[in-house]
């Protein structure tokens, strides 16, 4: 391997270990607030099972990130490295100001800008890439809905219950946690493989889109490391901001997140677990009443997601200038 392909080889795993740190708030920030689990269990539970998640689930999301989006033939490694540090920064720095912005919208914004600034339009693929953004832009919309409906389902089912029924929620948040959790590993860490296998094969180290194990291997553990250590800003922004969050409130946004998540994973699209997740808490506060959510937090973290692609387009952009005309 030349030295540049073992850049584009770090700096993806940095990028999936930030991506780790800042996503494993929204998997537990629900089920601290609710008492469920301690910050310490949760955050243990949540990087095993993200680790076991891309080894049950395929790679069918990496396949989309690596070669639905951009012509392999068209790139080169300096594009690679420009969009990774692009995403890393804008990741870094909505991760210091507590912003749960997306990492997905991120990765895809610092691609299009170096490839752009590199190809032009050529080398990128217009069918995948509306396939992406659709995908990207849509989950957080379905999420909302689902979150909204499955409270109003669980009340209903719930209605004659005593309140002891609160232990049932705060229990079954193993379930619905661990779900989303695989989730999460599963869609998130594939997106890492993809950007590496990409780089193997603009490097020319392989001809095909197959991603070796040990790229899986790196990427799982790489991202269960970052979500052992949390992000405890954003877990604050997630669990407590919108509202009161009790056991009913996190079973519901867990059980939403992990269905949208899985769902978009199993036919390889690659979605935001922040913007999901995030969604799915003002659904499910929405659903109990539309005056529980603080809508001013929702609205500072809706600017973060319209500026997040733009904004690492720009960066990684600016990169790939810098590289060119300076190295």
């Amino acid at each position: 391997m030349s030295s540049s392909l073992i850049l584009v080889i770090i700096l993806a795993l940095i990028f999936e270990f930030i991506n780790g740190m800042r996503d494993a708030s929204n998997i537990v920030a629900t089920m601290i607030s609710s008492r469920a689990f301690s910050p310490r269990s949760a955050l243990g539970m949540t990087a095993v099972a993200e680790f076991l998640g891309p080894f049950l689930f395929g790679v069918t999301v990496a396949k989309t990130i690596g070669s639905d989006i951009v012509d392999s033939h068209m790139l080169t490694i300096e594009v690679l490295i420009a969009c990774l540090c692009g995403a890393i920064i804008w990741n870094l720095i909505t991760w210091f100001f507590g912003i749960p912005s997306s990492s997905s919208h991120a990765l895809i914004g610092g691609l299009i800008g170096a490839v752009m600034v590199s190809a032009g339009w050529d080398a990128v693929k217009l069918g995948g890439l509306n396939k992406v953004l659709i995908a990207l832009f849509t989950s957080p919309v379905i999420g909302f809905l689902i979150g909204f409906i499955a409270l109003r389902l669980i009340y209903f089912l719930a209605q004659k219950s005593s309140p002891n029924i609160n232990n049932f929620f705060r229990r079954g948040q193993f379930i619905t946690a661990v779900s989303l959790a695989f989730s999460h590993g599963t869609n998130d860490a594939q997106k890492t493989m993809g950007m590496i296998t990409l780089g193997l094969i603009v490097a020319g180290v392989q001809e095909s889109f197959d991603v070796p194990f040990w790229v899986i291997l790196a990427s799982a553990a790489t991202m269960a490391l970052g979500t052992s250590l949390g992000g405890w800003r954003l877990i604050r922004t997630l669990g407590g901001k919108f509202y009161k969050i009790r056991p009913v409130h996190s079973f519901s946004t867990q059980l939403t997140s992990a269905f949208v998540i899985l769902g978009a994973s199993a036919v390889g699209l690659p979605v935001s677990t922040t913007q999901v997740v995030s969604s799915a808490i003002i659904g499910v506060g929405a659903s109990e009443r539309f005056g529980k959510v603080r809508w001013s937090v929702a609205d500072d973290i809706l600017t973060a997601w319209v500026l997040t692609i733009p904004a690492s387009g720009l960066f990684g952009a600016g990169i790939y200038w810098l590289i060119v005309n300076f190295t």
